[in-house]
Parts: structure tokens; C-alpha cells; sequence
């Protein structure tokens, strides 16, 4: 396998959508403290550090679905995999080594995008107002998810030979999933009580009447809604955003549980894969 990853490693150096994601996520995380203090200047309103620091990982994800299905992807068109097979590689060997690229990569961008949101906030906005070591655990949580993503997209990548088709089922099912997570957010967000205004004969507004909000989950179907929001990796992804996950050892371990499963089934189907 070390070959394999030697030869995927050399493949970076020379490829374009990398080093084109590597400098995005300089600039975001250089933007995102800058625009926010611009913001803070105008309006007068306080922002700390930890505000917004999690947003990176929204387009690490979106990234990652775009490099891995073209990674891979060309790997197919080009006949590279069909030529390893040939030379006696093992199809398993061949699955890991491109997960552990992805991986890496994946860790590359989180590195660019949060040192140099560091290096332009801790001088605007100072260090961080809160535990460091809820930041610590939050980063931790992001890292798991992004190695999630990228077993997802792996997975994917190496089950099907078409990489226009690998590229919209990647890019399409990291927007879905971000789309669910935000939905299940707004549920689990819902009140359970809202104030109703009752108008008087005179015109005049009388007092507010909490009124039962009949939207509002309870009882199993939002212990069933937390577990579906906590388990999705687009669920995960708008809790570390927000920094609003009560459990980030559960969502860890819940990645965990994604990435193995998902790993576990992309090596059975690459390995039944009919490779013309």
C-alpha cells in the first residue's frame, strides 16, 4: 500500500483542484474574522472568536465532494485502477490507500482554513472567551466529521466508474444532507408554547396568552428527531457551525459509526466490481 499512497501523494503536487481548495480555505478563514470585524465596527455589535470559527467546516465538506468524486474519478477515466489491478494490487489496498488520501486532505484543509482564522482573529477579537477546551472538543468533533464525509464520498467515488455521475450524486448528497440537518433544526428549534394577542372592543391589544405551539415535538418523536439530527452527518454539520451540540462525544462516535460502515461497504462493493 505504501506505493499506492506514494503515487496518490505524488498526484497531489501536481493537481490543481488541491491547491485551488488549499488557498479557498486560506481566504476563508481569512475573510470570515475580517468581515465579521468590519461588521463589529459598524454596527457595534460584540463578536468573539469562537463566533464563526466553526463555519469552515460547510466548505471543507463542500470541498471534499467535489475533489474526492474527481480524484478518484479520474482514476476510472483514465484507466489508472484497471492498471493497478493488472500489476497486482490489492483491491482492498487500492480502497484504503485512496480513503487515507481523502483523509488527509481533509485534514490539510481543516489545518489551512482554521490556523489562518487564528492568525487574523486572535489579533482582531483576542483569544477565546470561552473554555478552551470546548473549542478543543468541538475541533475534535469537526475533524471525525470530516473524515465521515470523506468515507462517504469515497465510498461513492469507488462504486461507480462515471465521474460526471460520481460528481453530482457527491455534490448533490452533501446539500441534501446539509438541508435535512437544517430542517431537523428548525423543528427541534420550535417552542412549545407561543403568545397569541387577543384585540379588545376598544382596538386596544390586550395581554398575551400563551398559546400551545402545535408544531412543537414531544415525547418519542423528538427523542427520534434528536437521534435522526444527531446521527446525520448534516445534523453534526449545523451543531458544530453552531456550536449548539449538547453531546460532541456522541456525534464523535456517531461519525465513528458512519465512517466505519461506510468504509466496510465501499471495500465489499469495489471488491464485487466489475472493472472493464
Amino acid at each position: 500500500m505504501s506505493r499506492l499512497l506514494a503515487a496518490n501523494f505524488l498526484r497531489l503536487k501536481k493537481n490543481i483542484c488541491f491547491w485551488g481548495g488549499f488557498l479557498f480555505m486560506i481566504a476563508s478563514g481569512i475573510l470570515i474574522p475580517a468581515m465579521r470585524y468590519a461588521k463589529m465596527t459598524h454596527s457595534g455589535f460584540h463578536y468573539t472568536l469562537e463566533d464563526g470559527f466553526f463555519n469552515g467546516i460547510l466548505f471543507i465538506v463542500i470541498f471534499l465532494s467535489v475533489f474526492c468524486s474527481l480524484f478518484m474519478g479520474t482514476e476510472y477515466s483514465d484507466g489508472t485502477i484497471r492498471n493497478k489491478i493488472i500489476i497486482g494490487h490489492k483491491r482492498t489496498d487500492i480502497y484504503l490507500s485512496n480513503l487515507l488520501t481523502c483523509l488527509f486532505v481533509s485534514l490539510i484543509m481543516c489545518f489551512a482554513h482554521f490556523a489562518a482564522y487564528l492568525c487574523v482573529g486572535i489579533p482582531l477579537f483576542g483569544f477565546f472567551e470561552i473554555d478552551l477546551k470546548v473549542i478543543l472538543l468541538f475541533l475534535f468533533t469537526v475533524m471525525i466529521l470530516a473524515f465521515a464525509f470523506s468515507a462517504i464520498f469515497t465510498m461513492i467515488a469507488m462504486a461507480i466508474s462515471n465521474k460526471a455521475l460520481v460528481s453530482v450524486i457527491c455534490i448533490l448528497s452533501t446539500f441534501l444532507l446539509i438541508f435535512i440537518g437544517s430542517y431537523l433544526n428548525n423543528r427541534l428549534m420550535e417552542p412549545e408554547t407561543y403568545s397569541a394577542y387577543i384585540p379588545a372592543e376598544n382596538g386596544a391589544v390586550s395581554e398575551a396568552v400563551e398559546e400551545k405551539n402545535p408544531t412543537y415535538l414531544s415525547g418519542k418523536k423528538r427523542e427520534v428527531y434528536q437521534f435522526v439530527f444527531d446521527f446525520l452527518p448534516g445534523g453534526q454539520l449545523v451543531q458544530c457551525t453552531m456550536m449548539t451540540a449538547v453531546h460532541p462525544y456522541r456525534l464523535s462516535a456517531y461519525s465513528a459509526v458512519i465512517f466505519a460502515g461506510t468504509t466496510l461497504v465501499g471495500a465489499v462493493l469495489f471488491r464485487r466490481k466489475d472493472i472493464k
